[in-house]
């Protein structure tokens, strides 16, 4: 079943918690007429809210809610108030919030003070925000959303559906696909960080060698990227994420995949279908991610990295060396969890052995007095 109601705000939906239970599937008991108007935590509830309680904690602030009404996981049953019982409470709950949300005002058309080159093609029901500006040869899909100030390069091509929001930067040539969504601020297709020297860096030199012997003063040279950024579908890229351009091939980021605020991907990178990279995140050139892949927060890999498909990297886990698919990485420098779980061990099977050595070498000095 889909509910529409064009027109309203958030203030005036409301829907019936048989309406509701139609949207979530579930179990329900109690009251199916009952009015719902919001969403919030059972603490913050009052009449007209669905108490959402997801949680342990939650579950347990029923007993002091002002809800008629609460969704909550499979098997609690509760006497006192109507209850949703679901089987994936987050899955219930993400179903619930496309209810209640308000997309950004984008009205269709394009604002006077947009700026679109003549040469640029846009589609059907296309909304440009005040501020933007649309390159030369640039071509824009159906229903996309251009919002305030944002800046779309010469020939790049943005797919069906899609929504910036403001103060987004797309370079020239980049490839968007369809139903992108692209946060605020976040920058497309700038050049990689791409440089080199005359004669071999400190860094060359430190790889090679392992120690740095003179001083080095050289020039650095600026190498160009004439790749571009491919963006497949269902993509969505968090606010100040920066994603650069290829140095020859394009940088990927395969469909489905989902990218936080302030992630950074550099030139030549690969990364598959339906990951998940987490915030702060850093990727360095010409890496390869699998498909499925999560990146967990803080997560750093080193340049010509592979990580293979179905692997988790946990948190702010420094990875140098590449790891095959279904892997489960963490640490710094990263290795395989099992091998990370021995090495903690380990330290504190040292730490109790300095101590009997501590112990060991008193008694030692006790029987040197002895002796004496």
């Amino acid at each position: 079943m889909e509910l529409k109601q064009r027109g309203k705000t958030v203030l005036d939906r409301k829907y019936t918690i048989n309406q509701i239970q139609e949207i979530v599937g579930g179990i329900l008991s109690g009251d199916g007429s009952i009015e719902i108007k919001k969403l919030l935590p059972p603490k913050l509830a009052d009449e007209n809210t669905l108490a959402l309680a997801l949680s342990e904690e939650e579950i347990e602030n029923l007993t002091i809610t002002r809800a008629k009404a609460a969704m909550v996981p499979i098997g609690v049953s509760l006497d006192h108030i109507t209850t949703i019982e679901v089987e994936r409470p987050r899955l219930a709950m993400m179903k619930l919030l496309h209810l209640f949300y308000e997309a950004p005002d984008a009205p269709t058309g394009i604002h006077p003070t947009a700026v679109v080159h003549p040469d640029a093609k846009l589609g059907q029901n296309v909304s440009i925000g005040p501020g933007a500006v649309i390159g030369r040869e640039a071509q824009i899909g159906d229903n996309a959303k251009i919002l305030a100030n944002v800046y779309i390069g010469k020939k790049t091509q943005i797919g069906h559906n899609c929504l910036f929001y403001p103060n987004v930067c797309i370079g020239d040539f980049v490839s968007i696909g369809n139903n992108v969504i692209i946060h605020h601020g976040a920058s497309i297709g700038a050049d990689g960080f791409s440089f080199v020297t005359e004669n071999p860096s400190n860094v060359e030199i430190a790889k090679e060698q392992g120690q740095i012997e003179e001083k080095q003063e050289q020039k650095i040279y600026k190498i160009p990227s004439i790749g571009s950024v491919e963006i497949k579908d269902d993509v969505e890229i968090g606010a100040n994420a920066t994603i650069d351009r290829g140095t020859i091939e394009n940088t990927i980021i395969g469909k489905g995949t989902k990218i936080d605020n302030l992630v950074m991907i550099a030139h030549n990178c690969n990364i598959g279908e339906g990951c998940l990279v987490i915030s702060q995140v850093g990727i360095a050139g010409s890496c390869k991610v699998g498909d499925r892949v999560v990146l967990a927060g803080q997560v750093g890999l080193a340049d010509h990295i592979n990580i293979g498909s179905d692997s988790i990297v946990m948190a702010q886990a420094g990875v140098s060396k590449s790891f095959p698919e279904k892997s489960i990485i963490m640490g710094y420098p990263a290795v395989p969890r099992r091998e990370f779980v021995k090495q903690t061990k380990n330290i504190k099977s040292v730490e109790n052995l300095l101590k009997e050595v501590k112990i060991l070498k008193e008694e030692l000095e006790e029987l040197k007095k002895i002796r004496k």
